[in-house]
C-alpha cells in the first residue's frame, strides 16, 4: 500500500512538473527598438494555450491611450499571432490613465512555438501613431550583436579647442546616414529641423528612410547651422550642417530606446546613441551624450507655478538667479572648451528669451496656478507688459547677438526673431551698425516678404547688394522660386474663391453654408500665418483624396489678417471652397463659434447641424472618423 502511495505521489509530482514546464515566464525582456515611451513589456508569459504580454503604461495623467484590436505579434520565423483580448484593457477603447500617470494591463495572444526566440509587437502600419516594440527577447538577456559600420567612430575631443568662426556662404549641405537596427514597418521618415537664422524660420524637412535604414538629403543653407533630427518615440539628436559639407549620422536605435526604458535605462549602454562625422562632430557627440539639468527654459516651465503672482522685478531676479545656477553646472561639466562655450551661449540666449517674454510667462503661470481664468489672460498680460521697462534685459545679453559664434546655438533664432526690428536701438547701444546681427536683421524681413508671396521690389534688390553674398544668393533663389510658383498657380484647379456678398453678420454663416445645402461640410477657420494650420492642410490632403467620392465639401474661412496676396497664392494648393472675410465679419463669427484660436474645425451634417467641433488639429485619422460619422449618419437616415 505504501509502495502504491509512493508511486502515485511520484506520478503526480511528475505531472505537476510537466504542467509547470509548459509555462515560461520572461521578466523584463530586453528589446531592440521601441517607437514609444508610453508602453513597455514588463513580463511575457508563454504557455500551451496563450502568450500574455504584461504591459507597463506611462502617460499623461487623466489622458487616455488605446490598443488597436488589429494588434499582433510577429516571431523571428515570420509567423503572425493576432491579439485575442485584453485583461484590464478593452482593445479599441480608451484606457484612461490614473493620477499617477502609470498603469498595467495585459494583452493575450495565441501560444508561441518553442522555436520563437524573439517577437515584435505592433498595432499595425495603418494605425496612425500606433505603438510598436521590435526584437523583444524570449531566450536570454542579451541582444543580438550590433555590427557598426566602419564610419561609425567615436571622436576624441580636444579639450582646449574653442568654438570656430561659422562658415557664411550659400550652398548645399548634405545629410546622410543610417538608422541602425532598422526594421520593415518602422516609420519611413525622420524630421530634420534647421534653425535658419537668416530666414527667421525654423525649417522642417521630411527625409525618407530607405528599406535598409539609410537616408540622404541635400539642404540649401547660408551658414553653419544647428539642426535636430526628430524621430518617433520622442528621440531627438543634435547635429550641425554646413554649406558645401557632408554631415554623416549613424543612429543607434537600440541605445536610444534603452535610455527611455523604465526597466533597462540603468543597464550597460549599447554604445553611443549617435555616431557622427562632419562639421562640429565632436561637439555634437558631446551634446548627444546627455547633459545635466542645464536647460533654464525647461526648469522654468517645470516649475511654472512657482512664479505665479510675481511682479516684473521679482520675475527678473528669479530668472537671473536660475541662470547663474545653470551656469555653475555648465562650468563644472566635463566637456571640451568648445562645447562649454556653446552651452554658455545657449544659457545666456535662453535667459534673454525668458526675460523678453516676462509678461507671457507670468500670465501662463497665473493661469496654471488658477490665479486668473483664461478669459482674463489678455488683460492680465497687457497690464504686465506695460510695466516692463525698456532696459529690462541687460544690454550685455543682447550684445551676444552680434557674436558670430552665437549662431551655432539653436536659441539664437528665438531671440533674433523677436528683436531684429530693434537694430537701430542696438546700433546706438553698441556703437556700431555692423556685424552678423545687423546682416541677419536686414535679411529676415526681405525673406518673410517672399514667404508671404511678395516678390522682391527694386529697393530690396538694391539692399541685397549691401548684404553678404550668402544672404543675397539665398534671397534671389527664394524670389525666383516664388515667381515660378505664382505662374504655376495660375494653371491650378480644385479650389474656388467665393465672395460673402452683401449680408448681415447675423445671416453670414447661414448664407455661406447655404450654397452647399445637403452636403457634409468640414469648415476650417484658419490663417495664412498660422503654422499649425498650414501643416494640417498638408496632412489632410491624402485624406481628402481618399474621401473624394463621399460628397464632402471642404470650406476654408479666413480673415484680413491673412494678407490678400499671400492668401491668393496659398489656396491653389488647398483644394476646397475659400472665403476671406472682412475684419468685422471674422470677429463676429469668432465670437459666435467661440473661436479661441486657429485652426478651429466644425463638421456639419447634411441637415446643417454641427456634429463635431475642435480647436487645434486633431490629426487626419480623427478628422476622417468624424467626417465619416456624419456621412454614414446621413446615409442611414435616407
Amino acid at each position: 500500500m505504501k509502495r502504491l502511495h509512493y508511486l502515485l505521489s511520484t506520478l503526480l509530482l511528475s505531472f505537476c512538473c510537466a504542467i509547470q514546464a509548459t509555462n515560461k515566464v520572461i521578466e523584463q525582456p530586453p528589446f531592440i527598438v521601441s517607437n514609444t515611451t508610453s508602453i513597455e513589456v514588463g513580463q511575457v508569459n508563454i504557455s500551451d494555450t496563450a502568450t500574455i504580454l504584461h504591459i507597463y503604461a506611462r502617460y499623461r495623467p487623466k489622458n487616455w491611450i488605446k490598443i488597436a484590436t488589429g494588434s499582433y505579434l510577429t516571431d523571428n520565423n515570420g509567423e503572425i499571432y493576432q491579439l485575442r483580448s485584453g485583461i484590464g484593457i478593452t482593445p479599441d477603447k480608451e484606457f484612461w490613465m490614473p493620477e499617477s500617470g502609470e498603469a498595467e494591463f495585459q494583452l493575450v495572444f495565441p501560444p508561441l512555438p518553442d522555436s520563437a526566440t524573439s517577437i515584435d509587437f505592433t498595432e499595425g502600419a495603418d494605425v496612425e501613431g500606433g505603438f510598436s516594440i521590435w526584437g523583444i527577447q524570449l531566450k536570454g538577456k542579451k541582444l543580438p550583436e550590433l555590427v557598426l559600420p566602419k564610419e561609425a567612430t567615436v571622436h576624441k575631443a580636444d579639450m582646449k579647442t574653442e568654438l570656430p568662426e561659422p562658415v557664411i556662404r550659400y550652398g548645399k549641405a548634405v545629410l546622410k546616414g543610417k538608422l541602425l537596427d532598422f526594421r520593415p514597418g518602422m516609420p519611413s521618415q525622420i524630421n530634420l529641423l534647421a534653425w535658419e537664422n537668416a530666414k527667421g524660420n525654423l525649417s522642417e524637412i521630411l527625409i525618407d528612410i530607405q528599406p535598409d535604414g539609410s537616408f540622404s538629403k541635400e539642404v540649401p543653407l547660408t551658414t553653419s547651422t544647428p539642426c535636430s533630427i526628430f524621430m518617433s518615440g520622442g528621440n531627438m539628436f543634435q547635429i550641425f550642417m554646413e554649406p558645401g559639407q557632408t554631415t554623416e549620422v549613424y543612429i543607434n536605435l537600440r541605445e536610444a530606446s534603452r535610455l527611455k526604458s523604465k526597466f533597462h535605462k540603468e543597464e550597460k549602454p549599447y554604445g553611443e546613441t549617435v555616431y557622427m562625422n562632419g562639421p562640429l562632430a565632436t561637439i555634437a557627440q558631446e551634446l548627444n551624450r546627455g547633459m545635466p539639468d542645464i536647460d533654464i527654459q525647461q526648469k522654468v516651465y517645470k516649475n511654472i507655478k512657482e512664479i505665479a503672482g510675481m511682479d516684473i522685478d521679482a520675475y527678473k531676479e528669479w530668472i537671473l538667479k536660475l541662470s547663474a545656477e545653470v551656469q555653475t553646472e555648465i562650468d563644472k561639466f566635463p566637456c571640451s572648451q568648445a562645447t562649454r562655450q556653446l552651452l554658455t551661449i545657449n544659457n545666456k540666449l535662453s535667459t534673454t528669451d525668458l526675460l523678453n517674454s516676462a509678461a507671457n510667462s507670468l500670465t501662463i503661470a497665473a493661469i496654471e496656478a488658477n490665479l486668473i481664468k483664461r478669459e482674463e489672460a489678455q488683460d492680465y498680460y497687457l497690464k504686465l507688459f506695460t510695466q516692463v521697462p525698456a532696459d529690462y534685459v541687460p544690454n550685455e545679453y543682447f550684445a551676444l547677438l552680434n557674436s558670430p559664434q552665437s549662431i551655432f546655438s539653436s536659441q539664437y533664432l528665438n531671440v533674433i526673431a523677436v528683436n531684429y526690428r530693434k537694430s537701430d536701438d542696438f546700433a546706438k547701444a553698441w556703437g556700431t551698425g555692423n556685424g552678423i546681427f545687423f546682416d541677419i536683421a536686414r535679411t529676415i524681413p526681405i525673406y518673410q516678404g517672399i514667404e508671404n508671396f511678395t516678390p522682391l521690389t527694386e529697393e530690396q534688390k538694391t539692399t541685397l547688394s549691401t548684404l553678404p553674398a550668402a544672404y543675397g544668393d539665398m534671397l534671389n533663389v527664394a524670389n525666383n522660386e516664388l515667381l515660378a510658383k505664382i505662374e504655376a498657380n495660375k494653371k491650378k484647379t480644385g479650389f474656388t474663391v467665393n465672395e460673402a456678398g452683401e449680408v448681415s453678420n447675423e445671416d453670414l454663416f447661414a448664407s455661406i453654408i447655404s450654397k452647399f445645402s445637403g452636403k457634409v461640410l468640414l469648415v476650417d477657420f484658419w490663417a495664412t500665418w498660422c503654422g499649425p494650420c498650414r501643416m494640417a492642410n498638408k496632412a489632410m490632403a491624402p485624406m481628402k483624396e481618399e474621401l473624394k467620392d463621399k460628397d464632402i465639401v471642404y470650406l476654408y474661412i479666413t480673415g484680413e489678417t491673412s494678407p490678400l496676396k499671400t492668401w491668393e497664392n496659398m489656396i491653389p494648393d488647398i483644394h476646397g471652397e475659400h472665403y476671406r472675410l472682412t475684419e468685422d465679419q471674422w470677429k463676429y463669427l469668432g465670437k459666435s463659434f467661440n473661436i479661441s484660436g486657429v485652426p478651429t474645425y466644425l463638421v456639419i451634417d447634411r441637415e446643417g447641424n454641427v456634429t463635431y467641433r475642435q480647436v487645434g488639429f486633431p490629426g487626419a485619422s480623427k478628422m476622417k472618423e468624424e467626417l465619416l460619422k456624419a456621412v454614414d449618419a446621413a446615409s442611414e437616415s435616407q
